[in-house]
């Protein structure tokens, strides 16, 4: 099976699936040497009859599968965070719900789950620090129920209200003397969300970067680790060279993860990604490999994912989910492309034909014919070769 994939200068040109897919079967030895996180999509319901800015509707059943697909190749599961569409089609109603169900899922399954505690209930206007502290207590207290490990998301009402340094370091002291156990830290970068820009007090990163760790400084024992979204590798390994011993540098850097997560002499950098839930089987492959200290067959294995991933992240960044979502469908993890939100027409038809090519040629697909036929039907809609 062949199919005409459409260039962005309007040609066609032919492309013949792969058959020699990479590794997809489950189990195989946990992976040891990192903890390895990924951020997952929520899969919507397209028989529901909602608008772009209404009620999510999420298809549960295919949610919680994609869930145990990730699971079963040994991965950790990031839920209810910026891939679940958090703040962009999923409120906070519905990331609850998709906190209470994947939490007795890890549970039933003896996955490992970490979940986002935020304030994106807070959809109006914001008054004052105490309305912003008050939703993450509500989030947060939500998660630890769960039995989920918290991650602490990065605020937008945080941004609106704050007036400097002091107002982070004093909300989020607030929050780390309430946490039962350590959580994670997340800083996310603009190029996710531009309504974070200036988080931690300052628009200068390094004036940011000094309050994240004074933070971290000041609650010692209450931090697992840091989640960094910046898409700067120079800056992560530089701060987790200075994080106190004991506190983990996950990477959030969908453009240089490679290179973070095989580290240094003097590190490494654990991960939470997005783009770990398509890359899932080939990711804990190449981790296992990484766990018998071959260092470069594990750098052989993922480097050439990067192009895909650079690819699904360029600007604006944000859309990413789109790509990640395309790719579940082809394969094989869901019945359609539909998004909640709406979001399956935040990327062009050129932009979704490059993440397939790129993906197959990785072997990502594990029925490629499934993959094609799939790719082939998309043309069709969009009115097939002119």
């Amino acid at each position: 099976m062949t199919v005409l994939l459409p260039g962005a200068d309007g040609t066609f040109r032919t492309h013949e699936p792969r058959r020699d897919g990479a590794v997809h079967a489950t189990g195989g030895a946990p992976l040891v040497s990192r903890t390895v996180l990924s951020a997952a999509h929520v899969v919507a319901d397209p028989y529901t009859d909602t608008t772009p800015d209404g009620p999510a509707a999420v298809d549960w059943d295919a949610t919680l599968a994609f869930r145990r697909h990730l699971w079963a190749h040994g991965l950790g599961v990031a839920e209810a965070m910026d891939t679940a569409q958090r703040g962009m089609g999923l409120d906070w109603a519905g990331a609850a719900e998709l906190i209470r169900r994947s939490a007795a899922e890890a549970r039933a399954v003896g996955g490992r789950i970490a979940c986002g505690a935020g304030t994106d209930q807070l959809t109006g206007p914001v008054a004052d620090l105490a309305t912003v502290r008050a939703a993450y207590e509500e989030q947060l207290a939500l998660v630890e129920e769960s039995g989920a490990q918290t991650v602490l998301m990065a605020s937008r009402a945080l941004v609106s209200v704050a007036r400097g340094p002091e107002d982070y370091l004093e909300l989020y002291g607030h929050l780390m003397r309430q946490a039962s156990e350590p959580v994670v830290l997340h800083w996310l970068g603009p190029m996710f969300d531009p309504a974070l820009e200036g988080y931690w007090g300052s628009r200068d990163l390094d004036a940011a970067t000094e309050t994240f760790l004074k933070v971290i400084a000041e609650h010692p024992g209450k931090v697992d680790g840091v989640k960094v979204s910046l898409l700067d590798a120079r800056r992560e390994v530089d701060l987790r060279r200075r994080l106190p011993r004991g506190v983990r540098c996950y990477t959030g850097d969908d453009f240089h993860y490679p290179e973070l997560i095989a580290g240094d002499d003097q590190g490494f950098s654990h991960a939470l990604l997005g783009i770990l839930d398509p890359l899932g089987p080939l990711a804990a492959h190449a981790v296992r490999v990484l766990d018998t200290g071959d260092t470069r067959a594990f750098r052989e294995l993922l480097d050439p994912t990067v192009e895909l991933s650079r690819h699904l992240f360029r600007a604006p960044t944000r859309f990413y989910k789109t790509g990640v979502v395309f790719l579940a469908w082809l394969a094989g993890h869901q019945s359609h492309f539909t998004m909640v939100g709406g979001l399956h027409s935040a990327r062009s038809l050129p932009h979704l034909a490059r993440a397939y090519e790129l993906a197959d040629g990785l072997g990502l697909f594990p029925d490629p014919e499934l993959a094609a036929s799939r790719m082939t039907s998309l043309l069709a809609v969009y009115g097939g070769v002119r």
